[in-house]
């Protein structure tokens, strides 16, 4: 991944007095997927329509495929297919038709379409659906109508935007399944998503955004060393007194202790044996417990970290 199919530079994109991107540079390398992660209002959706040319820009530059992007740079466009989180079919057309529809802007060979709205059908589990109308379709199924649409030309480069939100877990996989297929087929992909696990899943490399700016990037492994949490402990235990979790939270390695419902969790900054530690002094002290595990860092607990919010925030 040497190749740098997208590549932005300096982005600057105001909106009066705000900054809705702040001299933002990075680049997407042939064959990726990208996750472009922040809070609600981070920027990420700004850049990526700066990116398509849906949006004009004080300051930066943008180049696609080598090329300067611009409102008229029709024969980049093309080899771009976009997937935003409103689903967008015709209501008065059935699966196959709204595929053929989409994938006719771009491919006028009748022989080749057929083909090719044959493997995007295939491609996210609608064969069994392709004389359905819309209307007809569950949340999921016409979420993978919305990426079939997208998708059917071939395109090079895909901009996925939250494409699993509120779907059923069998759409899902199927989404995720196809997503990794474009892939080893060749695209590169820009990915957005509230769902961490996702992230973990598909993404080769990921950039956090908070307030139009970079604030980490790299793989899912470099930035859950950014955590400065170095485990977490769950266990099961009832009617724990008060007592217990002061002598807890006065050990210096201990960032957080929070105990609800019967669930105690202990945040430490450090420290290889915290388990074995933590399972003698509930044994010395006759405390009965259930379940127990351990944790590493995850990709959450950075984001929360770096950011102060939620995802979904």
């Amino acid at each position: 991944m040497d190749k740098g199919v997208i590549e932005v530079d300096n982005l600057t994109k105001e909106y009066k007095k705000l900054k809705a991107v702040d001299g933002l540079s990075f680049t997407v390398y042939k064959g990726e997927i990208l996750g472009l992660l922040g809070p609600n209002g981070s920027g990420k959706s700004t850049t990526i329509n700066c990116i398509l040319s849906l949006l004009n820009f004080q300051e930066g530059s943008i180049k696609i495929l080598g090329q300067e992007m611009s409102p008229s740079a029709y024969d980049i466009k093309r080899k771009i297919g976009v997937i935003f989180q409103d689903v967008a079919v015709f209501e008065e057309l059935n699966v196959e038709n709204n595929i053929d529809y989409f994938c006719g802007l771009y491919i006028t060979d009748k022989a080749k379409r057929k083909q090719y709205v044959n493997e995007a059908i295939e491609l996210v589990g609608l064969k069994d659906f392709k004389k359905f109308y819309p209307k007809q379709l569950s949340g999921g199924l016409l979420r993978r109508l919305n990426i079939a649409c997208g998708i059917a030309h071939k395109p090079e480069i895909i901009f996925l935007d939250e494409p699993t939100v509120a779907v059923d877990p069998q759409s899902r996989n199927h989404i995720l399944d196809g997503i990794k297929k474009l892939r080893e087929n060749g695209a590169t992909i820009i990915y957005t998503t509230h769902y961490m696990e996702e992230v973990e899943i598909l993404c080769d490399r990921i950039i956090i955004l908070d307030k139009g700016k970079i604030i980490a990037s790299g793989t899912s492994d470099e930035l859950k060393k950014l955590a400065t949490i170095l485990e977490k402990i769950s266990v099961e235990v009832c009617n724990l007194a008060p007592k217990y979790l002061e002598d807890i939270r006065k050990n210096s390695n201990v960032k957080e202790v929070c105990y609800d419902n019967h669930n105690l969790v202990i945040t430490y900054y450090k420290g290889k044996n915290n388990l074995a530690e933590f399972t003698h002094y509930l044994e010395g002290k006759k405390i009965h417990y259930n379940r127990i595990f351990s944790e590493r860092p995850t990709l959450n607990d950075v984001f929360l970290e770096l950011t102060g919010k939620g995802l979904r925030d």
